[in-house]
């Protein structure tokens, strides 16, 4: 592939989360495209189960001080940043106390927490906003994992007309996890409030959100689809099939960085 611009959406990256194969793919697969002579940025979440200290995150002040409204809430936006020496590859982290940082709520586990709807919302749209104040115009965007899974279409509804991302191709890898509390009823509500229109998205206020609906939602305004997991619902591969979008399906973990980067190749149309 030319030379690129790409920006990768993570929901997990090891070392600062356990390992895990999206965790992993998110590690190695920034690197080697950084090593095949292109530009990259990184993104994940703040979560409270990252140790700041041990992993030398620092508050980037310049990026910070915005204000997101959510479901006619505002929440601070908080930029952090560390660094993965060994890969030279920084990693830059959306956090919020509100959404990232709580410990006392009972909820251990991520994909149980009440509110994935609006910490989606909030980190998806925190991404966006500081590529924006990084003044960095990516040419691919990489989504990993539930949490990115609105991605997609942010980028083609509401920056669709921004200079930083209209030229943009969004990729989305589907993953054998899901959060496991739906979403609120009211998701549908609090997407139009960030600029998306009832017929931007085929569900309704009331209905039920769940990760093959989530996930669908996602490949609908994907330019690309790749299978991460070996094993996928097949409900959601066949409904890739039927849309014609391009689908890179499972590949050999040892092969999948070339795999992936003739994919990118593809969609951007340097083949």
């Amino acid at each position: 592939m030319k030379e690129a611009k790409v920006l990768f959406i993570a929901q997990e990256i090891t070392p600062y989360l356990p390992e895990s194969e999206i965790a992993n793919i998110c590690r190695n697969l920034p690197q080697g495209i950084q090593d095949r002579g292109h530009e990259i940025r990184t993104f994940m979440p703040k979560y409270g189960s990252i140790n700041e200290r041990r992993n030398q995150l620092h508050e980037v002040i310049r990026l910070s001080g915005m204000n997101l409204i959510i479901d006619d809430t505002d929440h601070p936006l908080i930029i952090k940043v560390a660094s993965i020496q060994s890969a030279r590859m920084q990693v830059y982290f959306i956090d919020n106390d509100d959404y990232f940082q709580r410990n006392a709520d009972g909820v251990v586990d991520e994909d149980m927490r009440p509110d994935n709807d609006e910490r989606s919302i909030f980190f998806v749209r925190g991404v966006m906003e500081t590529v924006k104040k990084l003044r960095w115009t990516p040419d691919i965007i990489h989504c990993h994992g539930w949490i990115t899974a609105l991605t997609p279409l942010y980028i083609k509804k509401s920056y669709a007309e921004d200079p930083s991302f209209r030229e943009a191709k969004v990729i989305y890898s589907l993953y054998d996890n899901g959060f496991k509390t739906p979403f609120d009823p009211n998701f549908a509500a609090k997407l139009k409030l960030e600029g998306i229109q009832d017929t931007d998205i085929p569900f309704a206020v009331g209905e039920s959100i769940d990760p093959v609906v989530l996930n669908k939602l996602a490949i609908q305004y994907s330019d690309g689809v790749i299978q991460a997991s070996r094993n996928i619902n097949s409900e959601i591969t066949d409904y890739v099939q039927k849309t014609g979008i391009p689908f890179l399906g499972y590949q050999d973990p040892e092969n999948y960085i070339d795999a992936y980067n003739d994919f990118y190749n593809k969609i951007v149309g340097n083949e």
